[in-house]
């Protein structure tokens, strides 16, 4: 891991495959926890059937299912532990670090808080082939996907602000 415009990527940006980062202005201030169990509470519409068709594509290379997100809350989380199928690499007050290491490619998403700013940096190493093909739908959709989270998450937070 290492630090680009002061958050974690896997590694410096002339090596990723992919390398996205969107931003909200959100009405209120997030723990970076907070923010991942509000937007995987109410995920995007597109995200549960990206995630079958990603299942029943990738299992025919070898790649193990991952179902996609519970939407489970959870109150605390450390180093080591799971958020579904992504592994805790690093949290603290700021930020949270998710990745996702397999033979195909390796996957690091960081929400990071400054203030009431919610960012997600997402970035990927593929190691293969069928990683670099795998990215080629999944790179477009995945900056559409989070961009759509990241509208839903502060338009339901204004809401709530009554505003």
């Amino acid at each position: 891991m290492i630090l680009h415009e002061g958050l974690p990527v896997l590694k410096t940006p002339a090596e990723l495959y992919y390398h996205d980062s969107r931003s909200a202005l959100l009405p209120r201030a997030l723990a970076p926890l907070e923010a991942w169990n509000l937007l995987m509470e109410r995920p995007h519409p597109l995200l549960k059937a990206a995630f079958r068709v990603r299942d029943a594509i990738s299992a025919r290379f070898g790649v193990k299912r991952i179902g996609g997100f519970s939407g489970e809350p959870r109150t605390q989380v450390a180093v080591g532990d799971h958020l579904d199928f992504f592994l805790v690499e690093h949290l603290d007050p700021r930020m949270l670090v998710l990745t996702e290491r397999d033979r195909h490619l390796d996957v690091m998403i960081c929400l990071s808080v400054e203030g009431r700013r919610l960012t997600i940096t997402s970035s990927v190493v593929t190691h293969n082939a069928f990683g670099r093909a795998y990215m080629l739908p999944v790179g477009p959709a995945h900056r559409l996907i989070v961009g759509g989270m990241l509208r839903r998450l502060k338009r339901r937070l204004e809401a709530e602000a009554g505003g």
